[in-house]
């Protein structure tokens, strides 16, 4: 069962439309899984891998980056990866039609939440294994599904926070050594003005001493 589905901008982890299951009994859990879902948006980047499949408590989300937007959905572990990969090609294609032109100028969240009446949609015929749409969606599917990389949602998150540390301490690495050049810059101008009055001064001695002899 597919239990959420999110779209977002890769930029900068804008969300851009949502489905959830409407269901009471899950919806608490679900929205925290939403929220780990805002964090991991804002994790990844263009050099996330293009698909992954992250391991989450009992659940397991796999995104799809396409054309700077991750399509990303919240399954049970046995739900079929092949169909939840069909199901993400799908519904990217589809939004990329309506919405691709539109994605970088949109500042508010949820800008294209009724693309969700499509989420919907997708996802009941992808649910219905008899459906023959969802089975040619099957056949023709090129990617191998069992290649993907398999990731824990604490180490997804925590990798994101290592790097953005590492950026930190390398941009205040380059300041610092930008600085280092400066002050050797000035210290080297300096020690040659004292070398260049040392000299006028040793000169001045020699002939004053010339002229007294």
């Amino acid at each position: 069962m597919i239990l959420l589905t999110m779209i977002a901008r890769i930029s900068d982890g804008l969300p851009l439309a949502a489905a959830m299951q409407e269901d009471e009994q899950t919806g608490r859990s679900i929205l925290e899984y939403q929220n780990q879902a805002k964090m991991l948006f804002r994790k990844l980047g263009p050099q996330s891998e293009p698909r992954c499949t992250i391991e989450t408590g009992p659940y397991f989300f796999h995104y799809l980056i396409e054309n700077g937007v991750c399509y990303l959905v919240l399954c049970e572990h046995l739900y079929s990866k092949r169909t939840v990969f069909s199901y993400l090609e799908d519904i990217a294609q589809e939004f990329h039609i309506q919405y691709g032109k539109k994605v970088n100028s949109v500042t508010r969240p949820y800008s294209f939440i009724e693309f969700d009446t499509y989420l919907q949609k997708a996802k009941k015929i992808f649910s219905d294994n008899r459906s023959r749409r969802n089975m040619n969606a099957l056949n023709t599917q090129l990617q191998d599904v069992q290649r993907i990389m398999v990731r824990n949602i604490d180490d997804v998150l925590h990798r994101g926070t290592v790097l953005s540390e590492l950026d930190t301490k390398t941009q205040n690495l380059s300041m610092l050594s930008q600085k280092y050049k400066k002050d050797a810059a000035y210290l080297n101008s300096k020690s040659m003005y004292i070398k260049a009055v040392a000299g006028l001064v040793a000169f001045s001695v020699f002939v004053l001493y010339f002229f007294i002899l």
